[in-house]
């Protein structure tokens, strides 16, 4: 098994990576799909309109997500990594104007978003919660040819076929690397044979794949988005869109933090701060549309920038090489709990996100910090562990309450495991491995409800009061 760095941490706009990123992504797949593949084409017969209805969680909290502005604009040919956030609306307004499909090198086949593009309540996909149905019809109005998608969670997305794959575990190696870890246990032995760390082999296995000589430069590349995001995220005020009146407060926080920083006046509680005004900042934007990076979702964007920007900022001999070692553990960690279980709040509630990216960060930080193989998967296990059965209820369906302020606590949470870690020797009770697999578990036994579609939880709750 092997995910690439660049597969976990990829560049996309908000608020979403499951519910924004991958249906846009999914919907210029369809394009593709519609002109260039195989597909039994009826003789005489021209593609005329194209829809797309969406269905389990992508249809009750779509709206809240931007789902839906996030298929026009795949329609449109846009995709998340080079899309400009200042030109969204503007790009929306012609959609709605012209009602077809504008990408560039597509026929203008119609496409009108308002009859089009359907919310189905009722019928839920089989193989995940977010479900996406593209059909294509000819000029009578007859049906042509549907394809049905699903976004899996960190802007990924999967065709029937590939859910299928999936399933049964029949993926095909894409890659040939040295170090070919599918789960924790294989990834220490792998480390204790070649005496190697877990951020080495990880970097072994980018460069067998075709990354050599700009593999630091890429990855810092990595860094250099997501801490733009957080100094934009500091640099911003007002009210969030969606209807909520959440205020921006990361702003206000790193002023009254930074005057007590140039007073040498740091407080019992300064790391505890800092870190929660980096995971609010990143989160912030987000919650706007900004510019962010999967870590592993958007939902949970906050959490790994947040760790190293503390790390960097606390830590006087902070290298550069640290923010390699660091991301490329981090996706190491990310990389066994995707295929394992999953980092997908619709299918296994938020444990899959912030608490994938506390165990991801936790282990970064580990690493960085010195610490051996057997110490960086303890402090993941013990991230993890803290997040199991937590549920994703956003209120109104947006990603604001409770997903800012749940990044902070992940940032949080991840430190203190990687604390414990170290204070450690490795040894413990509970393997990486088992904590991914009972959040697999428990993920499977939680109640729709309470898995990114705010029919349950504070979703509720916080309406009723």
């Amino acid at each position: 098994m092997f995910l690439s760095v660049f597969d976990m941490f990829k560049v996309g706009i908000g608020p979403s990576s499951s519910h924004t990123m991958g249906p846009m992504v999914a919907a210029r797949q369809f394009l593709h799909f519609l002109r260039d593949d195989d597909w039994p084409r009826p003789a005489s017969s021209e593609i005329w309109r194209v829809t797309c209805s969406l269905h389990g969680s992508l249809a009750f909290t779509g709206k809240g997500h931007g789902t839906d502005r996030a298929v026009i604009l795949g329609m449109m040919g846009c995709e998340p990594s080079t899309i400009d956030p200042d030109a969204v609306d503007g790009l929306l307004a012609q959609a709605y104007t012209e009602r077809k499909v504008l990408a560039e090198g597509f026929p203008a086949w119609e496409f009108d978003p308002d009859a089009d593009l359907i919310f189905d309540y009722d019928e839920n996909l089989p193989a995940h919660a977010n479900g996406m149905r593209f059909s294509a019809y000819d000029r009578a109005g007859q049906f042509l040819v549907s394809k049905i998608m699903y976004s899996i969670g960190g802007g990924f997305v999967a065709d029937d076929m590939d859910m299928l794959r999936l399933k049964d575990d029949l993926v095909p190696a894409q890659y040939e690397v040295p170090y070919p870890f599918s789960s924790a246990k294989q990834m220490l032995e792998m480390a204790r044979t070649s005496g190697l760390t877990i951020a080495d082999m990880k970097r072994e296995n980018e460069k067998a794949i075709g990354f050599t000589a700009t593999l630091d430069k890429d990855i810092r590349g990595i860094w250099d988005a997501m801490d733009a995001c957080v100094k934009r995220g500091l640099s911003q005020e007002g009210e969030l869109p969606g209807g909520l009146f959440v205020k921006r407060r990361a702003k206000q926080v790193f002023h009254k933090l930074d005057e007590k920083w140039s007073k040498n006046d740091l407080g019992p509680l300064a790391a505890n701060d800092w870190l929660s005004v980096f995971a609010m900042a990143v989160n912030e934007e987000n919650a706007a549309g900004g510019k962010v990076v999967t870590a592993p979702t958007n939902g949970a964007a906050g959490v790994i920038p947040a760790v190293l920007s503390y790390h960097l900022k606390f830590h006087t001999g902070a290298t550069p090489k640290d923010i390699e070692d660091f991301l490329l553990t981090a996706a190491a960690i990310g990389g066994i709990i995707k295929h394992n279980a999953s980092i997908s709040g619709a299918e296994v509630g938020c444990q899959g996100e912030v608490g994938s990216a506390a165990a991801m960060a936790a282990a970064g930080l580990a690493a960085i910090m010195g610490g051996t193989p057997e110490q960086v998967e303890n402090a993941a296990e013990i991230a993890l562990e803290h997040h199991l059965g937590m549920t994703c209820d956003p209120v109104g369906g947006l990603v604001q309450v409770p997903c800012i302020e749940r990044n902070a606590l992940g940032a949080v949470k991840a430190v203190t495991a990687a604390s414990l870690a170290m204070h450690g020797d490795g040894t413990h009770f509970v393997p990486l491995d088992a904590c991914i697999e009972t959040m697999r578990q428990t993920g499977y036994d939680m109640s729709e409800r309470y898995k990114e579609t705010s029919q349950g939880g504070l979703a509720v709750n916080m309406v009723e009061c």
